[in-house]
Formats: structure tokens, sequence, C-alpha cells
């Protein structure tokens, strides 16, 4: 039986069953075509808290429509399912359970985290069309399957003001966004990467809402709370613990945040249910506040398990280093996993030499790297090195390491800085594939970002599409942003930092898939294979993410090497981050005797136009012309 929301618009076999939350109103219309011959409709507070009902018997999909509060308005649906003229317009009744799916056998599947590889995207510049239709193209040929990863995690499509943004901006929070395609056009993209073994995962952000086209507060006041804040300004009120002035004033009765928490976790429900995600990474989850009993995240993870009757993905993005996040209630919220962004900032500072902002807490030595890849993250509860603020948990509670997912790049990481540059822009090609390697042989849940598997020459760079006035302030605070970092204190410099209102801004950031045919590029991506070829020759081979089954040591300042213990064999690399070196491998904890080479990153197939020759390999040692990888393998 299909799961029953409580808010929307749904067709039934009367019509269409109209129903809103405005809980302080003492009228609300329902107006038909508010565009065209418009006609409304009284609606009934058919519960006496503020739920707004009507069955319309000449509604059908397709229906654009519209509410009014107290007579003013009219204002889009807070859960409309499709906004085809944009936030501001009318919301359109969807029907999807007339959608044909063709995934039944592959929802049944329960996934393994030891095999999870996550493969991030931006719709709107994956390809040259930037629609759903295209990226399912994409995946129709093959191509994710052959790149070897598991999982498309896909950046936020609630639907937001104009035609291009990050998905940050969002406001309708279940409404696809337009530009992408129609509500169908999303679900057969899901059926077809489900098709193809791959799971589909969604970035929700629950934690704010865009500046531009957000009405939740035309219909209450209470989907905000000034008890709690966050960068954004008040929190969102998931909190029913305590009740802020304004609640105490409006009733005696439930606090007002049971229906915003629902309000939220049928979202959730929503992207389940109707388009058949396998999992979430979940934005900023430090600014989700919640003092309640149940955290909202555990009562999130929990709801999604029961309804979809198996576990779901969840992934959360979150500075703190909170090991609450991923520990099973009750110590803590059941998560699966959580962004470790510290090996990220790790390996930039070492490769890139990068000193600005948060980097500054990061010295990218080899000690610190080790530690960091071994535990999960580096900061589990001391002092950082420059802001001298306590950070973290220790991570070593955490009994098995995909509960941490790293990545050497993100759309963070590349975009929020000023010129979108990522890491490949600014270290040799050697040094990448060294990078890639490393961070592909750990057992850690990959994250990787859209073209790092061919090392794309096309930036991410921060594009919004507001009007001119709001558009004009998010011009000029991007590059006051910047103002701290040492070379952009120039004013002069400043102006070099693209503007995010351009559309050439958003252009720039399109992946140029003829690219991966150039040997500087094919290189690059034919490494990509073979390094997930190899993770799943670790996973068949049983080489978990149970920390008992990891080694890492260092041999230098420059170097590292990484164990990773099977059931029947033992696999190891050599990773050198330096120049020319001579690698002496014969240490404790890392024994190569009747181990076979299985690859190099400077093997000729994997030639990016930039080699340093192939390491010599002998007893006891390896000697390094450069960055580089050597993987090794031995039967137990």
């Amino acid at each position: 039986m299909p799961h029953q929301f409580t808010y929307g618009a749904f067709p039934t076999e009367d019509g269409v069953r109209f129903r809103v939350w405005a809980p302080k109103a003492k009228e609300v219309e329902l107006v038909i075509n508010p565009d065209g011959q418009a006609t409304k409709h009284k609606m009934q507070d058919t519960q006496n808290g503020g739920i707004w009902e009507l069955v319309v018997k000449d509604a059908t999909a397709g229906t654009l429509y519209k509410y009014t509060v107290d007579g003013k308005g009219p204002f889009p649906d807070p859960v409309s399912r499709s906004q085809p003229k944009g936030v501001h317009g009318p919301s359109q009744v969807v029907d999807a359970s007339k959608f044909q799916w063709t995934d039944a056998e592959y929802r049944k599947v329960q996934h393994q985290a030891d095999n999870l590889v996550l493969y991030e995207v931006h719709v709107g510049t994956f390809t040259p069309e930037g629609t759903f239709e295209a990226l399912r193209k994409k995946i129709e040929t093959g191509y994710f399957k052959e790149l070897g990863v598991t999982a498309i995690e896909l950046l936020p499509l609630n639907d937001f003001p104009g035609e291009w943004n990050w998905g940050y901006d969002g406001v309708m929070l279940y409404a696809p966004a337009r530009c992408y395609g129609t509500p169908d056009d999303l679900r057969r993209l899901v059926d077809t990467a489900h098709k193809h073994n791959l799971s589909m995962c969604l970035d929700l952000v629950y934690n704010h809402f865009g500046p531009d086209g957000n009405y939740l507060g035309c219909f209450s006041p209470f989907y905000f709370t000034e008890k709690h804040k966050t960068p954004w300004g008040d929190a969102p009120n998931i909190d029913p613990s305590v009740q802020d002035s304004s609640e105490k004033k409006a009733q005696d009765g439930p606090s007002p945040a049971i229906q915003v928490r629902k309000f939220f976790l049928e979202n959730a429900l929503h992207w389940l249910h109707e388009y058949h995600f396998d999992g979430f990474r979940m934005d900023a989850t430090h600014a989700l506040v919640d003092d309640s009993q149940v955290h909202f995240l555990r009562e999130l993870v929990d709801t999604c398990n029961k309804e979809a009757q198996k576990r779901i993905y969840f992934f959360a993005e979150d500075d703190r280093n909170s090991t609450k996040l991923v520990l099973p209630a009750p110590e803590g919220y059941g998560l699966d996993g959580a962004w470790a962004d510290d090996f990220h900032h790790q390996i930039r500072v070492r490769l890139a030499g990068d000193r600005d902002a948060y980097f500054a807490n990061f010295t990218g030595s080899m000690d610190d790297i080790v530690k960091t890849s071994k535990n999960g993250w580096f900061y589990a509860g001391q002092e950082t090195l420059v802001d001298k603020k306590a950070r973290g948990t220790d991570p070593t509670v955490v009994p098995t390491l995909n509960s941490f997912s790293v990545c050497i790049q993100n759309h963070d990481q590349i975009g929020n800085r000023a010129l979108g540059d990522r890491l490949n822009h600014n270290i040799s090609v050697e040094a990448y594939k060294a990078a890639s390697a490393f961070l592909l042989f750990l057992p850690q849940t990959p994250l990787l970002f859209q073209g790092q598997e061919f090392a794309s020459s096309s930036p991410f760079q921060f594009f919004t599409n507001h009007n001119e006035d709001l558009g004009k302030l998010v011009t000029e605070g991007r590059r006051k942003e910047f103002s701290g970092f040492s070379f952009f204190a120039n004013p002069e410099n400043q102006k070099k930092i693209p503007d995010p209102q351009a559309k050439s801004t958003f252009e720039n950031s399109k992946l140029k898939w003829d690219e991966i045919s150039q040997k500087e590029h094919a290189g690059v991506f034919n490494l990509y294979k073979r390094l997930l070829q190899l993770r799943g020759e670790l996973f068949n081979a049983k080489a978990s993410g149970s920390r008992k089954n990891l080694e890492i040591v260092k041999f230098s300042e420059n170097s590292l090497g990484v164990v990773r213990k099977g059931e029947k064999s033992t696999f190891f690399a050599v990773v050198n981050f330096g120049g020319k070196e001579t690698v002496n491998t014969n240490v404790s904890d890392f024994n190569l005797k009747n181990a076979k080479v299985l690859f190099t990153t400077q093997d000729e197939s994997f030639n990016a136009g930039e080699s340093v020759g192939v390491p010599k390999i002998s007893e006891g040692s390896v000697d390094f012309s450069g960055p580089g990888v050597v993987f090794f393998q031995a039967d137990n």
C-alpha cells in the first residue's frame, strides 16, 4: 500500500485531495488555474489543528493551483511536487503512481557498505544539456559501469530561483528543479540507474532555505524558531523540547515543531517512495539543532529504514568530527557515515601547499597523514593549530572505517575556492595520480566529484541566477569572502573572481567530455578504472573496512605503506608523495615477501604525458623517480 502523506495535492477516485498546514489562518482558499481563468474554493480546517483540506472533483494531474491565506497571496504549495513555471509560479498536481517502474528486484537488494563508491554529480553541469534525461543517457552508455563506481550522489534537486544554481538555494523541497526536467524524467533516471546496478543518493538540505522564493512563512510562523540559531539565521523548528515565545503565545497544546519535523520526515519519505532513491547525504547536520530526547537525525534514519524495509544509506556533512553521528542508538544517531574532511585537508596541504583559512590548522606531514588515514579523522578533541579550539571526538570507537567518507575533492572543496580550481589544476599529474591511488586503496568510503576520474580541465565555480538586486549582493559578498586570503587581499585580484551571476560562470563549469580521449586525460581515466577494479578485488577478497584489517606505516617524510588484509590475500601499497626517492620497505607490519606486483601508477597505460618512469622494485625497496604508488598482492 502506498504511503499516505499528510500534506500535498493527490489524485483520488473523487478528484484531487488538497491539504495544507496553516495553523494560525482563519481562512484558506484554493485557487485553481491562478494565471488564467482562476476559480477559488474555500478549504476546511478539518481537524481544528490548522490542517486545511478540500477535494476538488474536476481537478486532475496537471492542474495548476495556489493558495490564499487570510486573503493574502496566492502562494505556491509548500509541498508542491512540481513548479513548471518556477518557484514563484503555480504548483502543479502530479500523480506519481502512474509511473511504470521496472526496478522491483533491484530494490530488494541490500548493498554492502564495503563496496560503496560515491560519485557526486551536479545535474546542470555534468552534460552539455544539463538535464535528467542527458544524465540518464550517459548511464545507458555504460559509462559508470566501465568506470566502476557503485552509487551516484546528486547535488540538491529541490527547486530554486533562476535557471542555474548549485542547489543549496532551494526553496521547494518536494519539487525537482524544473530546469533539469519533469518529475517523471527524474523517475526515469533513477529507474535506469537501478537497471545498471547503480544506487542513487540525493543531497538533502534541511538546515536552511534559499533567500528568494521561500513561502513557508506565509502559511505558518512556526517553520523557524528563535530558540536556535544557524549561520543562516533562525533554525528550522525541529526541536519540540522547548517552545519559543511566539509558540507559547500561540497555543497551549503540542509544540508546532512536531508538525515541522513531519514536514521534513515526509520529504525524505517522498524521495524514497515517489523517486526510489537509495540514500541521502545530509547537508550541514551541525545546523540541525535539536535538544529533544530523540534527535531529528535518529528519527529520520529509523523512519526511512522502517519504510524501506532495508538499510537506506545516510551520510552526514558535519565539521564537528562527532562519532555520535555514526554510532548506533542509543549512543548515536545511526547514520552510515560522516564526511571526514580532515583527510582532504591534509592531502591538499601536503601536495598543493594551501595555508589560507582552515588549511592553516593542518600540517600535511606524513605523520599526520598516517594518523588521519588510520583513525578516520585527525582532530579527536585536541585544540586546532591556529584557532586554538578543541574539535572532534575519538574516531577509534567507530569499529569500521567505511563509516568515514573521504575525498581529495568534492563540490565544496572545489567550488568554495575563489576560482573553482580542481586539485589537478594545482599539482603535477603524477602527484594527482598518487593521491587518487591512495584515496581509492583505503577502506574508507570514497567520494569522487564529477570529472576527477579524467582530470577534467573544467573548474566548478560558484554560480547563481538570482534576481538583479539579490544577485548584486551575492556578487559583492562572494568577492568580500576572499578578502582575507593573501592573494585576494588586493582589490584588483578580487576582480578575477568569477561573477556568480554570469551565465558564463555556469557554462565554464560544465564537463568537456571530448577530453577523455586526449592522452593527458585518458591515462588518468585508465588509472581510475584500474583502481576501482582493484577496489572490487579487495571487496571480493573480504578485505573489509574493519580496523583490524588495516595497517598504515610511515617509511619516510615523503612515503608511507598501506596494508589491506583479506581472508586469502593481503594487498599492499607503497605510496610516495615526494620526488626521487628510494623507499626502504623493510619495516615491521609491512612484509612484501612472496608478494607480486599488481601495477604502478606510472605504468604506460596510465601515462598522462608527464611520466617520471616506472619505479624500480627490488627486494626490500622501491626506487621512485617522482610521486607514485606501487601495488602488491600476496597469498595468506
